[in-house]
C-alpha cells in the first residue's frame, strides 16, 4: 500500500485510532511500516467484514491492521486498530 493515504486522528483524541492502536503497544509508525511491508497480505476480517492487512513492523513484530476504505481514487484508508498476531505457520503456545 505504498501509495495509500492513511488517515489518522489526533494523537490525543480519546476515541481516535491513534490511541486505540497505542492500547496494543503499537505506534502510527508501526502501522505504516506494516502496511508498506513488501510481504504484506490483505484479507477480509471474519468478525467485522472490514479489510485486514498483515505485515511486519520495523522491530520485527508481525501485526494485523484492521482498516476501512475511505476512497478508492486516490486510495485512502482509515486504520481502525492494529495488534500483534502469530506469524502464519507458527505454532501457538
Amino acid at each position: 500500500m505504498h501509495d495509500a493515504i492513511v488517515i489518522r486522528d489526533m494523537d490525543d483524541d480519546p476515541t481516535g485510532n491513534v490511541l486505540h492502536i497505542a492500547e496494543h503497544d503499537l505506534t502510527k509508525d508501526d502501522v505504516l511500516h506494516a502496511l508498506n511491508d513488501p510481504e504484506m497480505r490483505t484479507d477480509v476480517s471474519r468478525t467485522s467484514g472490514n479489510a485486514i492487512s498483515f505485515g511486519e513492523t520495523a522491530d520485527g513484530r508481525y501485526i494485523a491492521v484492521l482498516w476501512e476504505l475511505v476512497e478508492e481514487d486516490p486510495l485512502t484508508i482509515y486504520p481502525l486498530t492494529a495488534y500483534e498476531v502469530p506469524r502464519p505457520g507458527s505454532r501457538r503456545r
